[in-house]
């Protein structure tokens, strides 16, 4: 084998060879890249690419088997000059026209002109962040104040409006007065009724019950708190007040609608926001007896109990599970002694579990009772877990003894700890044990004999709880973890992340009597809340991101909520419990994430790799990171600048007059996710768009507008300074008649001001992709994450050269086939030797043109060779061009134009890994979804690690969701929807998707060599192949000799594969290191509230006959009216 590679410096001809020494036994990701560095190892303990590292050092052992050959027969075969001569050609005539047709030089030069206007700063990243933190603390506090108004209010009674029923035959019903119902764009345009809110009951909650209509009128009140609330900010979303009986109040008022099946399942009570008000964080230890006695039906309602008791718990509660009969085990050995955070991953983790266990044996309940305590004292005594409430769940059919001594000696007289009990089946022979052992602490008793009893059931614990904080009257704001949004109108189904803000609603009666009335929020749209760190002050590639206590993302550019199943998008389940250190997977130590959840105010860098283009490519970038928290919230603010241009921000300035006057053009537009001026408060303003909003403030039309001055300003310079290509692009499209060659579709340009300027060259018809720069192709946009992927790609390429993209046209005549090429460049400003981003500017043309050229310079010969000998065309020869990321732009086969290199012809791209002309870099994907690998889940069972292969294609539609949480055309929970199936208790199907870590390569071309040709040995022949960069481009031509079959060597694809971090138990080592994995605890900071006793708690109303409940004269008492009640309890 004879390969050569030429560099920047200027080489003697003919050019020389040399010889390629690849290291068989090496990473093909560090032969292709010299540079790499440790911190590209990922963190899992085994790198699941060691049988692609295998392959890969097999395929370059078979390279070196072959033998040398004399650079001259390689030169013969593809002589080296006359690819240079097509590349040259070729990249000449492609620059002419695509200068000429964007008007790049034009553009370049009205910017030059204004130069020394112009003014560069640096950006302070600490000023920003602090900033914006102060800034949405302010909107948040508004949030807080509306929900304590709600809280404060004094309720009367009222109409009932449209609570659920259902006639005698069965058939869905409304009760109540009727309303009016009209699409408001503010609430998504969804049906509403701003001036009442509407009533909704699940269907297993009898709507007649005097508890529920009492409720129901007496809430009726918050009509008017919740309208005023409205008026007063008119940016709130929705308002609710849910019921500790049931019902649920919601404004503005909807219209809801069963499910197929005529049945409404949404119950307030088992919602995080909900659950999260009522109680303070838990330590929960659950003991179930697995004994015989516990076969068949009492199994299948223990685990149910489990199951829905988990469901109950959040990230800030602590839990384990332990199985009981003659002897003690944890259902996951792993964590013995331990308790393990209640969040997504274990609870689901448990569910599995308990769906394996087995029933033998005698129930011995004192050694479980003992453990409990004791895994309950260490962890308080250590000031771990939740630091707040403990209690014991103790499932069992009611065969308990000997159980008295270890209260005795573990929790009387204190009661620190509260014992619940849950009697299973009809049997009522033990209830009175397992009612005596809840009432003696602090507990509450309740027997369950079949699955319908269970949610209700369960539920009692919560009440108990709330009880501390009813009788001291404490009302605490409590913000939830991000949710989604969704409202289904016919076919039609908005997401939209949300904040939710639950304020407990609660009476004391007699003090020792607390009651929990029920839980009044308000949402906060997260999209809204994000819209205050302006996106042009955060450059290219510069973003703003918010975590929480936990650690988890509420907000990022790169958060993925939702995933492809078929045709629909769902949320995944794991949507709201995404780690920073998952998102920003570059942070091996964990040091951003550690100073954001601690509070601190600072700044680190980071080198780092971003996912461009649905993660086909790769950008190297290194980020300045700012970040501080938002006061009396749990949530920190993070914001990144990327070095270099994105340091900086360009200013410049011009009279409002001229830029009147250019904003006017027909062609003009912003982006409109961006904020020029607030039109969300006033509800005239709303149906305006930005660009009118903004001509109405600079035109004085409306003195009520408020808009962000800096903004404008730069809005009005980018419009004088860009208008001239208007004129450009007009003068062109005139002079190209009818019957010339359709060359350009249409030029386009955007600046940093989120201006966006486009002129067609051809009948809106003719346009090949009808979806660019419009809301349908989101990624050619300016949106409130991102700039357009166009010009991100333009702005790291050296100024003056071309990035060239391949587009896939959907439409009656592609057929899914890409049709398509944008080409764009970055326009650079330097003043005093700083460099800033002004715009970017660019073409679309038809991927047809590309082709017609390509091969008219391929016919091309040099002079010194006399007639032409060899062309593209000619059958002994294989021509591509390729981009930087090795994707085929153009190629004699239509069926391999859009392909991967390495999928058509993995020899050639071995070869060229090894040469170093390309690198291949690993990424990682932590918020995958892939089918799972059957084994089981018993830690009984040996755990076998099987790998599991996600095709590249699945990976690009999973990726195509954006951070902005909002989506169309997908399905799922909204914080009032449908429960979504996968927080089913069951065990999900063997073939759908769950969440999971992948890894994938991404290859990239060094362009510092030019050139380079070689020979690869393929058995009984030897494949030629040149390679030339195409002059101011991304694009390289690539000439191959196809009368080689090298199919000895296996394609090299772009997968992404699964990382497994389950390892073999074949050894005590290896488990080990599974549960040092499964054990470990990330840094967390604590909610700053608990409400765990209160000396005046009446522990008597523990269940049972002794169940205490309100009296109806007593639903009828004001809410929150608290000076009325000495009166009314004389």
């Amino acid at each position: 084998m004879v390969c050569g590679c030429s560099a920047l410096l200027p080489l003697p001809n003919p050019r020389p060879t040399m010889p390629a020494t690849p290291n068989p036994h090496a990473n093909p990701s560090s032969l292709a890249n010299p540079s790499s560095t440790g911190r590209w190892i990922p963190r899992q303990p085994m790198p699941v690419a060691w049988a692609f590292v295998q392959k890969s050092s097999a395929l370059l052992w078979l390279l070196l088997l072959g033998t040398s050959l004399s650079p001259a027969w390689g030169q013969a075969k593809i002589p080296l000059e006359t690819v240079k001569l097509w590349a040259d050609t070729f990249g000449g005539d492609l620059y002419n026209t695509v200068t000429k047709y964007s008007g790049s030089l034009l553009l370049q030069k009205k910017y030059k002109d204004v130069e020394s206007s112009l003014k560069i700063e640096e950006v302070d990243g600490l000023e920003l962040v602090r900033k914006f933190s102060e800034d949405m603390e302010n909107m948040l506090r508004r949030k807080v104040e509306a929900v304590q108004v709600l809280q404060a209010c004094d309720l009367q009674g009222g109409r009932v409006t449209l609570p659920m029923s259902w006639d005698e035959k069965g058939n869905f019903v409304e009760l109540g007065a009727e309303f009016l119902l009209e699409s408001n764009a503010h609430f998504s345009n969804l049906p509403v009724n701003t001036s009442i809110s509407s009533v909704q009951l699940p269907t297993n909650v009898y709507n007649k019950d005097p508890d529920i209509l009492n409720g129901v009128y007496m809430s009726e009140a918050l009509n008017a708190v919740f309208v005023e609330n409205f008026q007063r900010d008119p940016t709130l979303t929705w308002q609710y007040f849910g019921s500790a009986t049931g019902f649920f109040r919601i404004y503005p008022g909807i219209k809801w609608t069963p499910d197929e099946n005529g049945v409404i399942t949404f119950d307030c009570r088992n919602r995080g926001w909900y659950i999260q008000a009522a109680t303070s964080p838990k330590d929960i230890v659950i003991l179930v007896d697995v004994s015989g006695s516990m076969k068949g039906l009492r199994m299948t309602i223990a685990k149910h109990t489990i199951t829905t008791i988990l469901d109950t718990l959040g990230e800030n509660d602590f839990v384990n599970i332990i199985a009981y009969n003659d002897y003690v085990h944890y259902i996951e050995p792993c964590f013995k002694g331990i308790l393990v955070q209640a969040d997504r991953d274990n609870r689901e983790h448990f569910k599995l579990l308990v769906e394996e266990l087995m029933v033998k044996g005698v129930g011995v309940v004192d050694q479980a009772l003992r453990e409990a305590f004791q895994i309950l004292k260490q962890f308080q005594e250590a000031k771990q877990g939740s630091l707040c409430n403990q209690a014991i769940m103790l499932i069992s059919d009611g065969a308990v003894e000997d159980y008295e001594p270890v209260f005795e000696k573990y929790n009387w007289p204190d009661c620190k700890v509260r014992v619940f009990t849950y009697l299973i089946g009809r049997e009522v022979s033990f209830a009175d044990r397992m009612k005596w052992i809840a009432c003696n602490n602090k507990g509450y008793y309740t027997q369950i004999s079949t699955l319908a009893d269970t949610q209700e059931n369960v539920m009692e614990y919560l009440h108990v709880l709330s009880r501390p904080m009813v009788i001291n009257h404490d009302h605490d704001i409590i913000w939830t973890e991000a949710y989604m949004d969704s409202k289904v109108r016919s076919s039609l189904t908005l997401y939209t992340g949300k904040l939710g803000l639950p304020h407990p609603l609660c009476l004391s009666f007699q003090r020792s009597h607390g009651i929990l009335l029920g839980v009044v929020g308000s949402d906060v749209a997260l999209r809204e809340l994000m819209k205050l760190a302006p996106r042009y002050k955060l450059g290219v590639h510069g973003y703003a991101f918010l975590n929480t206590n936990n650690g988890y993302i509420l907000s990022h550019p790169d958060l993925r909520p939702l995933y492809r199943e078929g045709k629909k998008l769902k949320p995944k389940p794991n949507y709201n419990s995404v780690d920073l250190s998952e998102v920003e997977w570059e942070d091996q130590a964990e040091s951003l994430r550690t100073a954001m959840i601690n509070r601190e105010t600072g700044t680190l860098s980071m080198d780092v790799k971003v996912p461009m283009d649905k993660g086909k490519r790769v950008l190297f970038l290194t980020n300045d990171y700012f970040f501080t928290d938002i006061s009396d919230t749990p949530f920190s603010l993070g914001v990144v600048l990327s070095r270099g241009h994105g340091e900086y921000i360009l200013l410049g300035n011009t009279s409002v007059e001229e830029g009147l006057h250019d904003l006017l053009h027909p062609d003009l537009a912003l982006a409109g996710d961006w904020i020029y001026c607030i039109t969300d408060i006033d509800p005239d303003h709303r149906k305006l768009s930005q660009l009118e909003a903004m001509i109405r403030f600079l035109t004085r039309k409306d003195p009520d507008l408020e808009c962000d001055e800096e903004l404008v300003r730069e809005v009005l310079f980018d419009a004088v300074v860009t208008a001239p290509m208007e004129a450009y692009w007009t003068a062109l499209a005139l002079n190209m008649s009818e019957e010339s060659e359709h060359v350009v579709d249409m030029a386009f340009l955007g600046t940093r001001a989120g201006l966006l300027r486009s002129s067609l060259f051809v009948g809106s018809e003719k346009v090949s992709d009808r979806k660019f720069l419009t809301p349908e192709d989101e990624a050619s946009l300016f949106t409130l994450d991102r700039f357009p992927l166009w010009y991100r790609q333009a702005s790291e390429h050296p100024a003056g050269s071309f990035v060239f993209n391949l587009r896939w046209a959907e439409g009656p005549e592609s057929a899914g086939e890409p049709m398509v090429v944008t080409a764009s460049t970055a326009v650079a400003v330097t003043v005093d030797k700083r460099t800033a981003i002004a715009a970017a500017v660019g073409v679309q043309m038809k991927l047809e043109f590309l082709q017609r050229k390509f091969w008219a310079a391929t016919r091309q010969c040099s002079t010194v060779d006399g007639p032409c000998t060899q062309s593209c065309e000619d059958s002994d020869l294989d021509c591509f061009v390729i981009d930087n990321n090795g994707f085929i732009l153009i190629s004699k086969r239509s069926r391999e134009t859009g392909r991967f290199l390495g999928e058509v012809d993995g020899a050639v791209l071995t070869q060229l890994l090894s040469m170093g002309v390309f690198s291949q870099v690993t990424m990682y994907d932590y918020q995958a979804m892939c089918k799972p690998s059957s084994h089981h889940h018993s830690a009984a069972q040996p755990l076998v690690s099987v790998s599991v292969t996600q095709p590249f294609p699945l990976f690009l539609l999973e990726w195509s969701v954006w951070g902005s949480w909002y989506d169309r055309g997908a399905e799922g929970e909204g914080p009032f929807g449908g429960v979504m199936s996968f927080l089913s208790h069951k065990l999900k199907k063997q073939d759908q998707l769950q969440p999971c870590d992948t890894e994938y390569p991404v290859f990239v071309y060094q362009p510092a060599i030019r050139e380079a040709n070689g020979i690869i040995e393929c058995g009984p022949c030897q494949k030629v192949f040149v390679v030339q960069q195409i002059p101011n481009s991304n694009l390289l031509l690539l000439v191959t000799d196809p009368t080689c079959d090298c199919s000895i060597f296996p394609p090299v694809l772009q997968e992404a594969t699964e990382v497994k971090y389950i390892l073999q138990l074949a050894s005590a080592h290896n488990a080990s290191v599974k549960c040092d994995r499964m054990r470990s605890q990330k840094l967390r900071r604590r909610p700053d509230s608990c409400h765990a006793f209160h000396p005046e708690e009446n522990a008597q109303d523990c269940g049972g006959a002794s169940d205490t409940s309100a009296s109806p004269p007593l639903l009828l008492l004001p809410v929150c009216a608290w000076g009325l009640l000495p009166q009314l309890l004389r």
